[in-house]
């Protein structure tokens, strides 16, 4: 629409880059508006506004400095400062849209060692184009219908797909469940493959733990430290863990874990969470709130363990057991009482190895979700920026 080019100014010369005014959360009077400081999100609301109308702000300082948002209603501008077209020949939507294709750009102009910042002079020398504005209104108008259908297709994507995950959950569940009980008297004969299976308490069939000795450690070995707070609560996964050594280690760092353990939170707020240790954090370090069960695996497969705690009927042996009203909290002992059925090592091998199947199916549906909206938002970033592309006009 602009084959000989158009002009390029600086943010500086177009915009007005005004700063917010500072007010804390205890200062703020109840109310709906806005108030927008360092996040992506409102940090609180406030009875009062400083701004109204139409406003792109950026965000000030904190992880998300230099975050770019756009408001219809009132606001008030704390922790941030908003950008406004000078003159009726650039349209805020356009600049906003315009910004939102270089917030990468915009992130990198972060300064501070301890807290980033991102002031309006980061920003001012930036060059903005400037085509005729009923052009910039038919690329908002483009961008706007493009926004408005990428949000409704994602939010039909995320409720089909939630919806196909509830139900292959209850399918794996009741199968896993089908698959991990006896259906017959273990000491009966009715049924030849159930008569080999056994009951065993967990502190039967696992071994003990072993807590390191810090003092024979040396000060610059550093160690992984499995918190369970970092475990996805949906496929069980360690998600993140801190690094620490013999300085730096919380005084429950003590018990070191192997490949193929299993970690049960017996404390709030891990109680009930639980995880299977993968090979990268073999010989690492847990907290002695945790109880590891470490499968002797001349009787037992450590996922056989695994999806055992899985069950409900588990999740209603530690309710019952639990203690502490506050703070519920099972004990080591408890937990080891617990009886689980045990078939054959070679019985064990076929369930597992369906059940990981399973899991492997639920799993890549609930890991789909966020795949498929983010190349949605892929598909989006690529026409914002085709449209928001311009040759520069010869001078």
């Amino acid at each position: 629409m602009c084959p000989n080019g158009v002009e390029w100014k600086t943010l500086g010369e177009v915009c007005e880059m005004k700063r917010g005014s500072t007010i804390t959360a205890n200062q703020a009077e109840d109310g709906d508006i806005p108030v927008i400081a360092g996040g992506q999100k409102p940090a609180y609301f406030h009875n009062q506004s400083n701004r109204e109308g139409k406003n792109i702000t950026v965000a000030g300082s904190g992880a998300y400095a230099g975050y770019v948002a756009y408001w219809e209603q009132p606001i008030f501008v704390s922790d941030a400062f908003t950008v406004t077209p000078k003159e009726a020949t650039l349209d805020i939507k356009f600049v906003y849209y315009f910004l939102t294709n270089i917030q990468d750009k915009i992130y990198h102009t972060k300064k501070g060692s301890g807290v980033p910042h991102v002031h309006p002079s980061s920003i001012a020398d930036f060059e903005i184009p400037h085509p005729p504005i009923e052009i910039q209104k038919k690329i908002v108008e483009c961008l706007d219908k493009f926004s408005a259908l990428a949000a409704e297709l994602q939010a039909e994507l995320q409720a089909e797909l939630q919806a196909e995950l509830h139900l292959r959950r209850k399918q794996y569940e009741y199968y896993r469940t089908q698959l991990l009980t006896p259906h017959s008297d273990c000491n009966s004969a009715d049924k030849p493959d159930d008569a080999q299976w056994e009951w065993k308490t967990l502190g039967e069939i696992t071994l003990p733990a072993v807590n390191i000795k810090w003092k024979q450690v040396d000060a610059t070995t550093e160690y992984q430290y499995v918190d369970l707070t970092s475990v996805n609560r949906e496929n069980r996964n360690i998600e993140g863990t801190n690094i620490i050594n013999k300085e730096t280690a919380p005084s429950r760092a003590q018990q070191i874990i192997e490949t193929g353990d299993i970690l049960f939170g017996t404390t709030r707020p891990t109680l009930q969470r639980y995880c299977y240790v993968p090979k990268e954090y073999n010989r690492q370090i847990c907290s002695t709130g945790y109880c590891v069960l470490r499968a002797n695996k001349n009787v037992v497969l450590p996922k056989w363990i695994y999806y055992q705690l899985s069950l409900n009927s588990f999740i209603d042996y530690v309710t019952v057991n639990q203690s502490g009203a506050a703070y519920p909290s099972i004990s080591d002992s408890q937990v080891k009482a617990y009886k689980i059925p045990l078939p054959p090592l070679a019985e064990q091998a076929r369930i597992v190895s369906i059940l990981d199947k399973f899991e492997a199916l639920t799993t890549s549906l609930s890991d789909g979700i966020p795949a498929e909206q983010a190349a949605q938002q892929k598909r989006y970033e690529y026409y914002r920026d085709l449209l928001l592309t311009f040759d520069r006009k010869a001078v």
